[in-house]
């Protein structure tokens, strides 16, 4: 067992399995999935091995921002109830050796993204790395209860570079997918939040709840979700979808908004659960949607 210069022992045998977890694979399928979305929605066509090298370039640069975002936030990691038996705070990976391993992982697939796609694709998938890396993790996160409002801009450009994977380019249609993961961040994590304050306030971490309170926090999660779902009939209003996915965004929509609302009503805990719960669901759906209805077309 070796010790860094924070003190953290580490295991000099990590499994496979302790990598694995530094890509946060939870996150990353769902980055993913958005992004496949994007690049199925796209117009144009792409080859099924190119399909699969974009999403597979996606898949592997948010999983190596995300072990780098383990290795700066190890300190904060382990005074966290949620984040303790993550990899490096729990001693089984070496501090450096998640750095050594992110930062490779982060060059590697945004070269092969640009040499075997194009270039647009690229810096798109170079721009969301660097943002959730050092604007997100090192800049806003222990600075400002907006953290996640502006660094949730780097989890909504996957359906953008999935775009630009078939189109070399990004346009209106391709904005208002990444508006949509945009809006819906703020709600998300902040029901998160609501019930992990204690732990964001013992790691010193100004997340809305610990800094403005919990009825403000509800407050804003009402807002941000009156705000995102009319945004999300957008894609049927510039035809790239269809009937289909308008119905299953209202129904979605209706549920979302109603969750949003008892969260204010109620204040408790379990509101919060619910909606956070939901929400995953809620994303993954609406794009699920998007993409049968492309089938269907």
């Amino acid at each position: 067992m070796t010790v860094d210069s924070t003190g953290t022992s580490s295991k000099l045998g990590a499994s496979i399995s302790d990598y694995f977890a530094l890509l946060k694979p939870r996150v990353m399928s769902l980055v993913v999935f958005t992004g496949f979305a994007g690049l199925l929605v796209a117009p144009g066509n792409l080859e099924p091995l190119l399909a699969l090298i974009s999403i597979l370039c996606i898949a592997i640069s948010a999983g190596a921002a995300g072990a780098i975002n383990m290795w700066y936030e190890r300190d904060i990691d382990s005074l966290m109830e949620r984040t303790c038996n993550r990899p490096i705070p729990a001693g089984r990976i070496a501090p450096n050796r998640a750095l050594l391993f992110g930062v490779i992982l982060n060059i590697l697939p945004v070269l092969a993204m640009g040499i075997l796609l194009n270039w647009v694709a690229a810096s798109l998938l170079a721009f969301a790395a660097g943002f959730y890396i050092f604007v997100y993790t090192i800049w806003l996160k222990r600075r400002t209860p907006q953290n996640i409002v502006i660094g949730g801009a780097a989890g909504a450009i996957p359906p953008m570079i999935g775009w630009a994977s078939v189109t070399g380019s990004v346009n209106l249609e391709s904005l208002v997918l990444f508006l949509i993961i945009f809006m819906w961040t703020p709600p998300h994590f902040w029901a998160l939040a609501l019930y992990r304050d204690g732990d964001y306030a013992k790691a010193g971490i100004p997340m809305l709840p610990v800094v403005s309170g919990a009825k403000e926090t509800r407050r804003q999660i009402l807002i941000y979700t009156l705000l995102l779902v009319p945004l999300t009939f957008l894609p049927v209003a510039f035809e790239t979808a269809g009937i289909f996915y308008g119905v299953v965004t209202a129904i979605l929509g209706a549920y979302f908004m109603w969750l949003a609302i008892q969260i204010v009503r109620k204040g408790d805990e379990r509101s919060a659960k619910r909606l956070f719960g939901f929400s995953i669901l809620y994303l993954f759906a609406l794009f699920a949607a998007l993409i049968i209805d492309q089938i269907k077309l």
